[in-house]
């Protein structure tokens, strides 16, 4: 049986809202299990922050951060979730494919349409995972007005620094939207976690060797190929760092 998808909702209006989640329950494998709901762009962005969303259901027009504004940024999102268009105008869905949206249905929603949305939704994620291997793939960072794309298979570390991640190539840094917990969860061969705000590239290890933590006090801390800069590695991680060695 398929595994329910985990559902953002997304619509300005609270009724909109209830009766997609009441649609929902009622619909067969895949089905959806609702994580949240947002009133706006804004707060869907924050929780699509954390990670862990499978499909995005939203509406088009709304105050602030509209849905095709939202969808944008939802595209450079790592592990970005699929994202279904549920709006009472039909003159965007040119634009919605154009974002690749899987599907655009109109209010009011019908169970057998949501239904088909969810069989494309399940599609499409599992068609996304079984492309390619992730060594092809790149980060989208856009700085500034000015976008690049950084080959996965150059980046060293992830940290997590307050609401971003800074990806670290051997070159230069860069600022990311997104979280270490989609990549850990996406890329396990790839990445190793080695503190609580920081994920190191298994291939890019060097040596795992005694640091001055200050106080008085030593921890451990990786160096890795291509940078001077240690990465700390915490205790908790310690026995994990240590097998990723073994296995190098």
């Amino acid at each position: 049986m398929s595994t329910p998808l985990r559902t953002l909702i997304v619509d300005d209006e609270s009724l909109a809202r209830s009766r997609l989640r009441t649609l929902l329950g009622d619909c067969s494998a895949p089905g959806a299990a609702v994580l949240a709901e947002a009133a706006d762009g804004e707060q869907a962005l924050r929780l699509l922050g954390q990670g862990g969303f499978d499909l995005v259901l939203a509406d088009i027009h709304m105050p602030g951060i509209d849905g095709i504004e939202l969808v944008r940024t939802v595209r450079n999102m790592v592990q970005a979730p699929a994202v279904v268009f549920v709006t009472a105008h039909a003159s965007h869905a040119v634009t919605a494919f154009e974002l690749e949206a899987v599907d655009y249905l109109t209010k009011p929603v019908r169970a057998e349409r949501l239904q088909q949305a969810l069989q494309k939704a399940e599609r499409f994620l599992k068609d996304r995972r079984s492309q390619g291997l992730d060594a092809q793939e790149t980060l989208l960072i856009q700085d500034r007005g000015r976008a690049e794309r950084v080959p996965l298979a150059e980046v060293l570390y992830l940290k997590s620094e307050l609401k971003y991640l800074t990806v670290r190539t051997a070159l230069r840094s860069h600022i990311l939207d997104g979280s270490l917990a989609d990549f850990e969860e996406r890329y396990p061969k790839r990445f190793v976690r080695v503190h609580r705000n920081a994920l190191v590239a298994r291939d890019a290890i060097r040596a795992l060797e005694k640091y001055d933590i200050g106080e008085d006090a030593e921890g451990w801390a990786l160096r890795l190929h291509g940078i001077n800069e240690p990465v700390v590695v915490s205790r908790r991680q310690l026995a994990a760092v240590r097998d990723a060695l073994k296995e190098a």
